[in-house]
Parts: C-alpha cells; sequence; structure tokens
C-alpha cells in the first residue's frame, strides 16, 4: 500500500493504494456520488483504495473532484512506472442497461485523453462536467494514454458509472503480469 497526501487552501487528500489488491475500498470524499464511482472503480480494477478528502465543497464540488483525480493518477503512476512485466495496453467496454462505454489504454508514460461522453447537467447533485475534469486530472498525472468513449447511452449515472468501470478493467487488464513480455516497449523504456 503506498500513500500520498495533497493539501491545499482548497482541499485536504490522502489516499492510500495498493495495486495488487483484491477490490477493498473505503471511500469519503464528501461527494456521494464520487464515492460510489470510486468504489466501482476499486471493485472492477481489483486495486485496493482508501480515500480521504475534506473540500471547499460550500462552493461546489470542482476542487474535490479534480485533485483527487490528481492524487489518485500520480498514485498510480507510482505504482506502475517503470512499466516491467505488465501487459501494458488495457480494453474494456462495459454496459449498464442501455449504456455502453468504451475506454483503452496504453500504460505510455505520455500521457493523453480522448474523452468522448454526451453529458449535461447533474446527476444528483453532481455536476456531470466534472467527470472529464476527473479523468483530464487521473490520466495527466497516472502518465497513461486513455480513450474513453460513449458507444450508447440515455441515462447519466449508467454513461457515468460506465465509464468508471470501463477504465477499471482496462487498468486491470493493463497491469496483469506478464513475465514474458519484459518492458513491453521496442525502445525497451516506458
Amino acid at each position: 500500500m503506498i500513500t500520498k497526501t495533497r493539501k491545499t487552501k482548497e482541499t485536504d487528500i490522502t489516499i492510500s493504494l495498493n495495486l495488487e489488491g483484491r477490490g477493498q475500498s473505503d471511500i469519503d470524499t464528501g461527494v456521494g456520488f464520487l464515492d460510489h464511482m470510486l468504489e466501482s472503480f476499486s471493485k472492477h480494477s481489483l486495486i485496493d483504495l482508501n480515500v480521504r478528502c475534506k473540500g471547499d465543497t460550500h462552493i461546489d464540488d470542482h476542487h474535490t473532484v479534480e485533485d483527487i483525480g490528481i492524487v489518485l493518477g500520480s498514485l498510480l503512476a507510482e505504482a506502475i512506472y517503470p512499466v516491467k512485466n505488465m501487459e501494458r495496453f488495457g480494453s474494456a467496454n462495459i454496459v449498464m442497461d442501455e449504456a455502453c462505454v468504451s475506454c483503452d489504454l496504453d500504460l505510455s508514460n505520455r500521457p493523453f485523453l480522448v474523452y468522448e461522453l454526451q453529458l449535461s447537467g447533474k446527476v444528483g447533485n453532481f455536476d456531470t462536467e466534472l467527470v472529464e475534469e476527473f479523468f483530464r486530472a487521473f490520466v495527466l498525472n497516472a502518465k497513461i494514454s486513455a480513450h474513453i468513449i460513449e458507444l450508447r447511452g440515455k441515462n447519466k449515472h449508467h454513461k457515468i458509472e460506465a465509464a468508471f468501470k470501463s477504465m477499471a478493467v482496462a487498468i486491470r487488464r493493463a497491469t496483469a503480469k506478464n513475465e514474458r513480455v519484459g518492458i513491453p516497449s521496442t525502445k525497451d523504456v516506458l
């Protein structure tokens, strides 16, 4: 289990992560919908995750969501780099009733995000525009290339949850142990 803390005027965050876990989580961000998404992420990635955040949610949830993405991404980077004896590439299409979201990713050490979810408005009190903010912060700090694409869907909750689950399963597949690949790059470094 590795741990990182980030304290700013807007948030006070501590996250612990075990890449080779069992998908167990203890999450309290102060943003209920984000707690639910991170619990799903932990469960389906098999990454053990403990998250504590006190943020300026009296203003809105933006700083909390983005800063958790920053810390979680940087912890993932610490856990996977340098990439060795891992599959490197991962992909998943996740169905949630009428919704289907695809995530394809590369543990490239070169961050890039393609984000194509059609969302607007809120899910409960949660601003759906914050989903992109979370994934951008997460991907840039994890130093991965990820394409998160909505294939179909109407229900915002379903589409967002499918996005978190597809990222989780793609990470689980990309970080799967494979001794035969060594350093999975023709450059011999990632």
